[in-house]
């Protein structure tokens, strides 16, 4: 019997932690399994995904720039897929593509079992309109925060992303340089890749206080200018998406195999390498 193959579809993903993840997960839970990185830049994500399939592929996780495709080539959408517009988890059955995205319930399951925050009420500010941005969007008004405020370079896709939530009352949106006049936030969600060059997203005007949960959907050096910024600023809860790719990736490895890992000992040893590289 030949061993299931799955993997993670995107560019650049050679660094991915994801084969590691998803290996811990396969030997806690005794399930043999394969699991690869397969970069889609050279032939593009339809192909790839078709030569993974044809190859025994069963299932696949999809990241940048590449999970708006991915909702686009699954024939069926989960819910919380076709509100997000983006797909983040592929699954094969009977020879068709099932997407869906767990990129929001990995990061409110961080927020609320890893980092004990309770974002009822919170009033959110979502640095970004990207896949990144509209996977989480959904998941954080479902977790009932008081309002969200889409900030984006350019104005018509913050605009774009609140119209597919549907829920004019919490949402609203403008452009980066806009958000000095809003005030206050609770929680501040950095969803743009400013940080893979090092940057940091244009808010020049942007203060957080000692209380404002900050957040980096980027783990690793993608992540360190928007929280070398907080730290700068006093914040006392700042971290990155590390937690939030494990828990997305938990996620979908129990869509895969009809089981839950436990990712804490995954994340432990996930951070404690981080510590030493």
């Amino acid at each position: 019997m030949s061993i299931p193959h799955y993997a993670v579809l995107g560019h650049p993903v050679v660094h991915s932690l994801s084969p590691r993840i998803h290996a811990a997960f396969a030997q806690q839970t005794d399930i043999a399994l394969t699991y690869l990185a397969l970069d889609t830049e050279e032939a593009g994500l339809a192909a790839t995904l078709a030569r993974f399939a044809a190859a025994g592929g069963l299932g696949a996780n999809v990241t940048v720039p590449d999970k708006s495709e991915a909702a686009g080539i699954a024939q069926v959408l989960s819910p919380r897929a076709r509100r997000a517009g983006v797909a983040n988890t592929l699954t094969l059955r009977d020879g068709v593509w099932h997407g869906d995205n767990t990129d929001g319930s990995g990061l409110v399951r961080d927020l609320r079992e890893r980092r004990g925050l309770d974002v009822h009420d919170m009033r959110v500010l979502l640095l970004g309109a990207g896949g990144a941005a509209q996977g989480v969007a959904p998941a954080l008004l479902e977790a009932g925060i008081g309002q969200l405020v889409v900030a984006n370079r350019t104005r018509s896709r913050a605009y774009d992303l609140i119209d597919r939530l549907n829920d004019p009352a919490r949402t609203r949106a403008c452009t980066l340089r806009e958000i000095a006049g809003l005030g206050d936030f609770d929680m501040i969600v950095q969803a743009t890749s400013a940080g893979h060059d090092g940057l940091l997203p244009a808010v020049p005007d942007l203060t957080p206080n000692a209380e404002t949960v900050c957040i980096d959907l980027n783990y690793g050096r993608a992540a360190v200018a928007f929280l070398a910024w907080a730290h700068q600023h006093g914040v006392q809860h700042a971290f990155d998406g590390m937690g939030m790719l494990v828990e997305q990736a938990a996620d979908a490895f129990e869509i895969w195999h009809g089981e839950r890992p436990y990712t804490e000992p995954v994340y432990v040893q996930l951070r404690l390498s981080a510590g030493r590289d």
